[in-house]
């Protein structure tokens, strides 16, 4: 798997979000300087979280953006797979035709286990552990 600067810079805005929840809703420009994140990019990055249900908007002059449930009910997962698509892609495992030998293929066994580790890995740290530093502790 490699995490593309959506990935990495999507985190990055919904921990910023989380992060700030309690004061109000953040606007682009305000996240884009705190995370160094490019502007343009991140109005793109906050369209698919909106999109994906993890962010709302707030009209008005002191509107912006904000999480959509609590830091505790997002996960990694939710905010990998709404910016990146699958946490690990691999094609054997997505469509069986892709290879002749995927009914008795022994690496198509371990590939389906370490997909599964990782959307169990990343499905088990939320927002709330990354802004307590809890992200090493999470259960395995």
């Amino acid at each position: 798997m490699k995490l593309t600067t959506k990935g990495r810079y999507g985190l990055n805005a919904m921990y910023d979000l989380a992060a700030s929840e309690g004061e109000g809703p953040q606007s682009v420009k305000a996240i884009s300087q705190r995370q160094n994140i490019p502007e343009a990019y991140l109005e793109q990055l906050i369209c698919s979280l909106k999109k994906a249900g993890l962010v709302v908007s707030v009209r008005g002059a002191q509107g912006g953006y904000r999480i959509a449930r609590s830091a505790g009910e997002i996960s990694i997962g939710d905010i990998l797979r709404a910016l990146e698509g699958e946490v690990l892609q691999i094609e054997c495992l997505a469509d069986e035709e892709f290879c002749a030998n995927a009914c008795s293929c022994p690496s198509r066994r371990v590939f389906r286990r370490l997909a599964e580790g990782m959307n169990q890995l990343v499905d088990s740290i939320s927002l709330a552990d990354m802004i307590a530093g809890d992200c090493e502790n999470t259960p395995e």
